[in-house]
């Protein structure tokens, strides 16, 4: 209030002067005027005061619910990026399970293969053994049949045996 009615004097002299050789109503209307400005501040003030102040309090009120939006937002970003974190660190733990667990299948194959190739392998020795028998007994079967059914060779038991084993070696 002060500070209006103090502009208004500050400028009332100038009105008063501004015409010399004209007489106008200016006192009159710059009193007036005055009092105007002081019943309207005194009507006027302590609810301009409680409208500013409801004001400034519902904008420091939204202020507020923006901020704490802000931060819960935050919060939730940082719980997102610790999740993510977790996530990848699990990602790797599992792909390295994964290739430990490869690496594990990848020897129980190996070793598998190895012991069929070695069956294999002595199954076909046997089976070379067991050809080798049957083609032996054959040719003596061959050699005694020969032996025995030819009348002209006299030969003895010593010596028979002698011709088998050099047949057969």
């Amino acid at each position: 209030m002060r500070k209006i009615v103090l502009f208004m004097l500050a400028f009332a002299p100038l009105a008063l002067f501004a015409d010399e050789g004209a007489e106008t109503d200016i006192i009159q209307r710059t009193v007036n005027f005055v009092i105007f400005a002081g019943i309207l501040w005194y009507l006027l003030a302590e609810k301009m005061k409680v409208f500013f102040a409801n004001r400034s309090l519902g904008i420091q009120a939204e202020l507020d619910k923006v901020q704490d939006a802000l931060k819960e937002s935050n919060s939730k970003v940082d719980d997102a990026t610790l999740k993510l974190d977790e996530a990848k660190k699990l990602a790797v733990e599992i792909l390295n399970g994964a290739n430990v667990d490869i690496d594990i299948i990848k020897s129980k194959v190996a070793n598998a293969v190895e012991n069929e190739i070695a069956n294999l392998n002595k199954n076909f020795d046997d089976k070379i053994k067991i050809e080798t028998r049957k083609v032996k007994k054959e040719v003596i079967q061959s050699v005694l049949e020969e032996l025995l059914h030819s009348d002209n060779i006299g030969v003895s038991q010593d010596e028979l045996a002698n011709i088998v084993l050099k047949k057969v070696a």
